[in-house]
């Protein structure tokens, strides 16, 4: 890629400053007018906001950019501000441009058919809260057609329906997951205390499944079983090929529970060809066909402007019991192929998010996002193996932890800390107060660390290491 000046991740501490005491926090009596609107907006706004989108060196989180063309499909969306929520072929594509997209991501990602209810969402958070609202209806209807007895979370309220089938808990067996899944929990009221940790004790990932089938084997009890496809803190996967997942969905058959995978970033790594340098990362996208729902995120990897996230699921009857508007004749249509978004997503008014999507996936092909995504994991390995060979940090999770050697197993993420207990305490701020790069801090095994999300499309390897590197020395000379 083409040298550029070097831009600052972050604003000074004097920017925000500034930006912060000339913001106006009272209504103004008589407004500004438009251009001294936009004049406020461009002088005091702008320069306090930082470059996630804009650098290839905003590592925090775990933030794509936005390409030109998603950027530009995205003022369009802005410029003529569509609703899309019902499906009205006679009034606009809107709603064919979004089945086109979803139909297109699932090719990109290899996942085969049966993937009737196709949604885009807000982001992982919002579809992780369709898998479970969605796996909450299942488990008790499944429940319920083995008793005889027709009973909706829907209609009923979870509460009156898990009486009415004998359930006594309900309950999301999962390993390494992230914290929007316990949020998600909380809004389908199942609660945090829900989630049942069945991981491998002593590992860094993946599950034990031991405890997950005494887990599902407990009476009264029905499950949803949360695959994490890329764990956040480290990127490892929670399966380690198509046999888990096997053994997974055929648990899951044999005791009525629903199988969600949360693949906010991981699910991209289906796009990988066959190199061997790819093979391990590969194993732990394998069988990603075989559960019910699945959740990912498109204002990471796919590199389009937030906020925009996917959810599919194998049961578009099961959405619409969730999710239709019942006794409002006014949003209803005909049947189609193409269903309403608001009968089977959360929101009745929604952005055309969906046309950022289209855009990308229509301007790079299959191609240009392996080739986009082979560039980011093979920058991420560079980092890691600074991180191996050097003597002041130390590459995370320890090796021990790990079912094979680190570099195979780094995907685009990369955790670290120092090995200077003192230098560790305030590592992350030595590495963001340059404001060359931004990384997230966060902990592992009780101590501070920090991560590198690498997820820009505009990554070059060399030109980005120089920086990185001069950054993470100067992290450590800096007493």
């Amino acid at each position: 890629m083409a040298e550029r000046q070097e831009i600052t991740v972050l604003p000074s501490p004097a920017i925000l400053s500034s930006s912060s005491a000339a913001l106006h926090r009272s209504l103004l009596a008589t407004g500004l007018g438009h251009e001294a609107t936009i004049s406020h907006l461009n002088e005091t706004i702008v320069p306090g906001l930082n470059q996630s989108s804009r650098s290839s060196r905003y590592y925090g989180f775990v933030t794509g950019g936005c390409t030109p063309s998603a950027l530009a499909a995205d003022k369009i969306v802005s410029a003529y501000d569509q609703n899309v929520s019902v499906h009205l072929p006679n009034e606009s594509i809107t709603t064919e441009v979004e089945d086109a997209a979803l139909r297109m991501l699932i090719e990109l990602l290899d996942l085969g058919g049966g993937w009737e209810h196709r949604i885009f969402t807000t982001g992982a958070t919002a579809s992780n809260i369709l898998g479970l609202a969605c796996g909450r209806e299942a488990v008790v209807k499944w429940a319920g057609e083995k008793k005889g007895v027709e009973v909706s979370v829907a209609k009923h309220g979870l509460l009156q329906a898990m009486k009415r089938v004998g359930m006594e808990e309900l309950r999301v067996l999962t390993c390494d997951e992230h914290s929007s899944l316990r949020k998600a929990c909380s809004v389908v009221g199942l609660g945090h205390d829900a989630v049942v940790n069945v991981g491998r004790a002593g590992r860094a990932s993946g599950f034990d499944f031991n405890k997950l089938e005494q887990e599902l084997s407990v009476a009264g009890r029905k499950s949803i079983i949360a695959v994490s496809c890329a764990e956040v803190n480290t990127g490892l996967f929670a399966t380690r090929g198509k046999d888990d997942m096997e053994r997974i969905r055929r648990l899951a058959d044999e005791h009525g529970a629903w199988v969600h995978v949360d693949a906010a970033f991981g699910l991209m790594a289906r796009v990988l060809d066959d190199a061997e340098e790819f093979a391990t990362i590969k194993k732990g996208v394998e069988g990603m066909e075989l559960p019910d729902s699945i959740t990912g995120d498109g204002h990471k990897l796919l590199n389009v402007p937030y906020d925009c996230g996917f959810f599919f699921s194998r049961h578009l009857g099961i959405g619409e019991q969730v999710f239709q508007n019942p006794g409002a004749p006014y949003l209803s249509t005909s049947a189609a192929s193409i269903p309403s978004p608001l009968s089977i997503g959360l929101e009745n008014s929604r952005r055309f998010r969906a046309l950022p999507v289209y855009a990308n996936l229509i301007s790079f092909g299959k191609q240009g996002f392996r080739e986009m995504l082979a560039r980011q994991i093979r920058f991420s390995r560079r980092i890691a193996r600074y991180m191996m060979e050097s003597e002041a940090f130390e590459l995370l999770p320890p090796s021990e932890q790990l079912d094979a050697d680190p570099i195979s197993l780094t995907y685009m993420i990369v955790l670290f800390r120092a090995k200077d207990g003192a230098v560790n305490g305030d590592l992350i701020k030595r590495i963001n107060d340059q404001r060359r790069i931004y990384c997230s801090g966060t902990r592992w095994g009780g101590k501070p660390a920090v991560r590198f999300a690498v997820s820009n499309h505009q990554v070059d390897i060399e030109r980005d290491w120089l920086v990185v590197k001069e950054v993470l020395d100067s992290a450590i000379l800096n007493n």
